[in-house]
């Protein structure tokens, strides 16, 4: 748990990326994507490999994953597809970055940028010298990107209430950089990325607040795991249906919140609502692999 100190009797939790600002597609399919093209040289199936890190990132439960483990079931999809086989295009899966990725809680490019000196190994590097490349690409081209209508007003509406912190797993400069663009980041009271830890662990500081007194809001599977993980509750944002949702949250959902009467039905309804949002299976054949796993 990081160094955190409770200041009202409420906890609100922001995922950033594609829940508070609209930019999951601008940075996986200008900034991820074209990177993981270059650096992982599948420039022969570059229409598979952008297919299968769009559904990874962007259209599947997988949304909002940390970006290793996210590069791994891109390639793990791609490498099952009948059409990059045909092609005689090798996919190699990184074995380094994946026993990294079951150690690593932090995982973020200091970290790795540690592990990669310490061992040489050259999968680590690659993936450091991908991830920079992506922190570079985003930096160049993510700007002028405002939060969804009505996350100020409910920013607004928490003031005084609640403390309210940024839960992501995007890389603390560039959470900074967009909430302080748009001039969100004095509503906050911590800005807390991939740097700090995952997402459960950021908001293990619930621990402080009493039962139903901490929500979580979200637009990826992973965001309610963190939630539960911490006995919080969840308010979904829709993939898709962000404007409604923030509508939903403003008028109705936080007013709920304070108010005791989220918990149970209300949230139940919306969390059916959510999860027929995204599937868990791309919907291209993919090679059966050995055990007879699909």
């Amino acid at each position: 748990m990081f160094d955190f100190t409770k200041k009202h009797d409420y906890l609100v939790g922001i995922d950033s990326d594609g829940c508070a600002f609209d930019t999951m597609e601008l940075k996986h399919k200008e900034c991820f994507i074209p990177n993981i093209i270059n650096h992982y040289g599948l420039q022969g199936v570059s229409k598979y490999a952008r297919e299968a890190a769009e559904f990874v990132n962007l259209y599947s439960k997988s949304r909002g994953i940390n970006r290793f483990p996210a590069l791994i079931e891109a390639l793990e999809w791609l490498r099952r597809r009948p059409e990059v086989a045909a092609r005689g295009i090798e996919v190699r899966i990184p074995a380094s970055l994946v026993a990294w990725i079951k150690k690593e809680t932090k995982q973020a490019n200091p970290a790795l940028a540690a592990a990669a000196e310490a061992t040489g190994d050259a999968d680590l590097k690659q993936a450091l010298a991908w991830s920079k490349a992506v922190n570079e690409t985003i930096a160049g081209v993510v700007r002028g990107v405002p939060p969804f209508p009505l996350v100020r007003e409910c920013l607004e509406k928490l003031r005084g209430k609640a403390d309210v912190l940024v839960v992501s797993a995007t890389p603390n400069e560039a959470l900074h950089r967009e909430w302080q663009e748009h001039g969100l980041d004095g509503f906050v009271a911590a800005i807390c990325g991939q740097e700090i830890g995952t997402k459960s662990e950021t908001l293990g500081v619930a621990s402080q607040y009493a039962a139903n007194h901490t929500l979580m809001v979200g637009d990826a599977p992973g965001d309610y795991k963190a939630a539960v993980a911490n006995r919080a509750l969840f308010f979904p944002i829709n993939p898709g249906s962000e404007e409604t949702s923030w509508r939903r949250l403003y008028e109705e959902g936080l007013d709920r919140f304070f108010a005791g009467t989220f918990a149970g039905a209300c949230q139940e309804r919306l969390l059916a609502e959510f999860d027929k949002c995204l599937p868990e299976r791309p919907p291209w054949p993919v090679v059966e692999e050995v055990g007879g796993r699909q």
